[in-house]
C-alpha cells in the first residue's frame, strides 16, 4: 500500500507531537526534522486541526500540540484525512470480466481489507513505542527491511 506524502507527513507530525507532549512545536521545527516544506506541512496541519487531531497555539512560543487521544487514534484515522480508502480502483486496462479477472480482483480486495484492518489496529501510541524502539537499536533491522522495499518514499 502506498500512502500519499501528506498522509505520511501527518503521521510523522502526530508522532513528533506526541513525543513532545505538553510542548508546542512549530511547523518549521517539524518540517526541519523531516526535511519537508513548511508550506506543505502547514496545509497538512490545517487538515489535522479541522479533524481535531491537533490544536494550534498562537503567540510567542506557539505552535501545534497533539489534541487527539494517542491510545485511540489509529493510523487509519489519520490516513482517512488524506486518502480515499473507500474504494481502491483497479487498473481498468485489465479485462476483469473473465473468471481469472474476478479471482484476481477478489484477492486484491482481500489485500486491501487486510491493509485497512492493520492501519485501523495500530494506534499513534503504538507507533510511538515502535519509533522509540527503533531509536534504541532495533532501527538498524527496520532500516534494512525498509531499504529492501523499492516503493518506500524517502524524505
Amino acid at each position: 500500500m502506498k500512502l500519499q506524502i501528506s498522509t505520511q507527513l501527518a503521521i510523522f507530525a502526530a508522532l513528533e507531537l506526541t513525543a513532545r507532549e505538553g510542548r508546542q512545536l512549530s511547523v518549521a521545527e517539524i518540517g526541519e526534522k523531516f526535511g519537508v516544506s513548511s508550506h506543505h506541512l502547514a496545509k497538512v496541519m490545517h487538515v489535522m486541526g479541522r479533524a481535531g487531531l491537533v490544536r494550534s497555539v498562537r503567540g510567542a512560543g506557539g505552535g501545534y500540540q497533539f489534541a487527539g487521544n494517542a491510545r485511540r487514534t489509529t493510523l487509519l484515522d489519520v490516513a482517512q484525512l488524506f486518502e480515499d480508502l473507500s474504494s481502491v480502483e483497479q487498473d481498468t486496462r485489465v479485462v476483469d470480466e473473465t473468471p481469472e479477472g474476478h479471482a484476481l480482483r477478489e484477492v486484491l480486495n482481500e489485500i486491501d481489507a487486510i491493509a485497512l484492518a492493520t492501519l485501523g489496529s495500530i494506534t499513534i501510541a503504538t507507533m510511538r513505542k515502535l519509533v522509540d524502539r527503533c531509536r534504541v537499536g532495533d532501527g538498524r533491522r527496520l532500516k534494512a527491511a525498509l531499504s529492501r522495499r523499492k516503493d518506500q518514499p524517502r524524505f
